[in-house]
């Protein structure tokens, strides 16, 4: 018995940042909103964050690690799929949450940076 709680103590312990569904939901309708052309990121967001990374589709873990600086358990299975992306974001060097958003034939950018900060927000949309 002891054995199988310390097993589902490591495996709880894999799942280092939680997956953000009502801020999906708010982004998903920004994006599915034609007249619309960017996301300021930082008002959809009610907690705290120093950096988010936006990742497109088809992108494997080792390379989300990678950027990230940091370990991260793609429980969306990324490198696999082309209908979302996946915005992750970190806090004091930790990844702490993430967020699925659609495809939806939209193409999502941060232009040239290498992620997002709460005061360079911005998230392009390419319909």
């Amino acid at each position: 018995m002891g054995v199988f709680i310390i097993l589902l103590l490591v495996i709880a312990g894999c799942s280092n940042a939680n997956h953000n569904v009502d801020l999906g939901k708010s982004l998903q309708s920004i994006v599915e909103d034609k007249s619309n052309s960017e996301i300021n990121l930082s008002s959809w967001t009610s907690f705290d964050w120093e950096k988010a990374f936006l990742f497109s589709p088809y992108t494997s873990q080792e390379e989300m690690e990678k950027q990230l600086g940091a370990n991260f358990n793609d429980q969306s299975n990324l490198a696999w799929r082309d209908d979302i992306y996946l915005l992750v974001f970190k806090d004091k060097e930790k990844v702490i949450q993430y967020v699925e958003v659609e495809h939806q034939g939209v193409n999502l950018t941060i232009g040239e940076n290498k992620y997002l900060t709460p005061s360079d927000d911005l998230i392009i949309m390419d319909k």
